[in-house]
């Protein structure tokens, strides 16, 4: 169910209370991002994420940003040890040796993936022709075959850390599948899907 804010919106419980979720919420989750490094910055995030808070890795992001050199994937893809062992040491992050070999990783993998159309265009055509309709948290799925589909598929790509819990996590933050719950002001807003 959502919860009526004081400002008359009605929104999840998890972005109800005024801040950076509430922030988030309304103007960046379920939004399309259809740009190569916006991609491969919600794709290493959410990796990231894998066993923590999302209001923690949201915290994080501006450090994060810096960290990988705003996610450039030419960039990070040049990384080598001395570049691993300056991002274990950076405390603004999270300092998970699988995980920043990860993000390394993929952005090589995002480099090669552009002889075929390029990662924008691999990641949305996982595209379901439906979306979930929920009207509570316990309706909304944490994966799908699209996701598991979409998993499989990054992975025989050289992607790293894609598990399908995690890409449906990326098809919700990113507007492939709209998982607002029905009665949030933020249902069908994303132009992919409506209300």
């Amino acid at each position: 169910m959502t919860v009526m804010c004081e400002d008359g919106l009605a929104r999840p419980a998890w972005a109800a209370t005024a801040g950076l979720m509430r922030d988030y919420y309304d103007t960046e989750w379920g939004m399309p991002v259809t740009d190569e490094t916006g991609l491969f910055e919600r794709i290493s995030l959410e990796a990231f994420q894998s066993g923590l808070s999302w209001a923690t890795i949201l915290r994080k992001r501006p450090a994060f940003r810096e960290a990988f050199d705003g996610f450039d994937p030419e960039r990070v893809a040049t990384y080598d040890d001395s570049d691993r062992e300056r991002l274990m040491a950076d405390a603004g992050i999270v300092r998970n040796r699988r995980k920043i070999d990860a993000t390394i990783t993929n952005a090589r993998a995002t480099l090669a993936l552009r002889e075929e159309g390029g990662l924008v265009d691999f990641v949305w055509s996982f595209r379901p022709d439906v979306t979930p309709e929920p009207e509570t948290y316990a309706d909304v799925p944490t994966q799908s075959p699209e996701s598991l589909a979409l998993s499989k598929a990054l992975k025989k790509k050289g992607f790293a850390h894609v598990g399908p819990t995690t890409m449906y996590a990326l098809m919700e933050a990113i507007g492939i599948v709209d998982t607002h719950l029905m009665g949030s002001h933020r249902r069908g807003t994303s132009g992919i899907w409506p209300r």
